[in-house]
């Protein structure tokens, strides 16, 4: 990383993914929970865990709602399946699923229900380890302001919408100045916050990434999903703290874009759906830690 205020990452900065030691087992990478899936909402957890593995997590284990464990287990039986329904959404589920993991990734396809905010206020409580906010959680979190300060220390990572309704700027403010407004949040709320779009705006509040990876291909459903899996990932791998968060999140930003420009090249950016990036991810991955790494977008 360079050591300016405000910075970007080139190739030769895929190095900086967490080393994986010969002498490992799934416990060395790390355990993420994905807090993700209302009913009927299977898919957004199932992007989000398949990223997380795909980005070299250990265990993916997945909390949501009983209506989507059929097609959970079907599409991905490498994860933990854990459920809960109307009857069993209580802190005797909630706190031991969230005490197992090493990162939780709280949102996808989580709706904003009484259920969802029950669910969401139970997480944040028990939470004490690394914690990536996503999507409807931030919805919750704007229209249940009580709960920001359970967002200290996470990685946030709003659309523009979401982050006008949760830092209360208009759109039009954001569009202005979004590096600002940006690094403004992230400072005044103590996290980092990944502010999604063209040359995606990731601060601490001090410094400042602009990814320069990326395509319109990835204007489409799910995309999020899938960085937010990346960032848990790379998140439960960083178990020596080798990167602080800013580098994780601005890391899976920019692999994140490589997987959308590789998916482009092969697709078109007309083509491209939320899954090929989870398919790229390999291709970008592969060979990090060679003395010579080709270009990942190279056939």
């Amino acid at each position: 990383m360079q050591e300016k205020m405000r910075f970007s990452y080139t190739l030769a900065d895929l190095s900086l993914m967490p080393k994986r030691p010969r002498n490992s087992n799934k416990g060395s990478f790390g355990r993420v929970l994905c807090v993700c899936g209302s009913r009927g909402m299977a898919g957004a957890a199932f992007l989000c865990a398949k990223a997380a593995l795909r980005s070299g997590a250990g265990l993916v284990e997945i909390l949501t709602h009983e209506d989507n464990r059929i097609i959970l287990q079907s599409l991905l039986p490498e994860a933990i399946v854990t459920c809960y329904d109307d009857n069993t959404l209580t802190s005797d589920l909630i706190e031991p699923t969230i005490k197992r993991a090493d990162v939780v990734v709280v949102g996808c396809g989580l709706g904003v229900s009484r259920e969802a905010l029950l669910l969401l206020s139970k997480a944040l409580r028990a939470c004490s380890v690394p914690l990536v906010i996503d999507a409807d959680a931030l919805n919750l979190i704007s229209q249940n302001p009580s709960l920001k300060k359970y967002a200290k220390g996470a990685i946030i990572t709003p659309h523009p919408l979401e982050f006008s309704r949760i830092s209360g700027l208009t759109p039009e403010q954001i569009a202005t100045d979004r590096e600002g407004a940006c690094k403004e949040f992230a400072k005044s709320n103590s996290l980092v916050c990944l502010l999604k779009g063209h040359q995606t705006v990731v601060s601490d509040g001090e410094k400042i990434y602009l990814n320069t990876s990326g395509n319109s291909g990835m204007a489409t459903a799910g995309s999020g999903d899938v960085l937010s899996g990346i960032i848990g990932g790379i998140l439960a791998q960083n178990k020596s703290g080798e990167l602080d968060a800013i580098e994780v999140a601005s890391l899976a930003a920019y692999i994140h874009g490589l997987c959308g420009d590789i998916s482009a090249n092969s697709l078109g950016e007309y083509s491209v759906i939320a899954s090929d990036l989870i398919a790229s991810l390999p291709r970008v991955l592969k060979g990090i830690h060679r003395e010579t790494q080709s270009h990942p977008l190279e056939t």
